[in-house]
């Protein structure tokens, strides 16, 4: 009788270990879920987060061309493609400018805070096709471009989170998340 018992304790000896082992790769499974998860929801926030910020930066656009006393006359000035990295000829913030000038140097200020603010940002400012008359336009469609990913040397990591953005003939650059607006001045 003394035997039995000693051989059956023998064989489920291991079990016990068995047992563990297995619960700590279902833990080990469960925080990497949680993990994953997180992970997501950050990426998501900080999209978010630039999205937020673009719409920041179309709106300054929009109170600068308010601000200038011909703003209105002036929106082709502060029209630009995404490779026109614009030069204002005078300092507005310490010298007087006229109008045209005063929309270089919006533009100008404007297209670095885009860059400045937004990884790897652009922007791309044109009058609006929606309107008939080419003379009376009056809205100007801005198209802010950023990195979804912002790992700058990595390519293959950097997609887009929407498709390309299309309007006007102005699509949104590779692996870059677009946000347009139309703004009326």
């Amino acid at each position: 009788m003394l035997n039995q018992a000693t051989s059956r304790r023998s064989r489920q000896s291991g079990i016990t270990l068995l047992e563990s082992l297995t619960a700590l790769l279902i833990l080990a499974l469960a925080v990497l879920g949680m993990l994953a998860v997180q992970l997501r929801t950050l990426s998501d926030t900080q999209t978010g987060v630039r999205r937020a910020q673009a719409v920041r930066l179309i709106e300054d656009l929009a109170e600068r061309i308010k601000s200038n006393p011909e703003g209105f006359g002036q929106l082709a000035s502060y029209t630009s493609d995404w490779s026109h990295a614009p030069t204002a000829s005078h300092d507005c913030m310490t010298n007087a400018c006229n109008a045209t000038q005063l929309a270089d140097w919006d533009l100008a200020t404007w297209k670095d805070a885009v860059a400045e603010t937004l990884p790897l940002g652009q922007a791309h400012v044109f009058k609006s096709t929606d309107e008939n008359a080419q003379e009376f336009r009056r809205q100007l469609g801005v198209m802010v471009a950023w990195r979804a990913n912002e790992r700058k040397n990595d390519d293959a990591l950097a997609s887009p989170l929407q498709p390309d953005t299309d309007a006007a003939g102005v699509t949104c650059p590779a692996n870059q998340i677009c946000h347009l607006v139309y703004v009326q001045p």
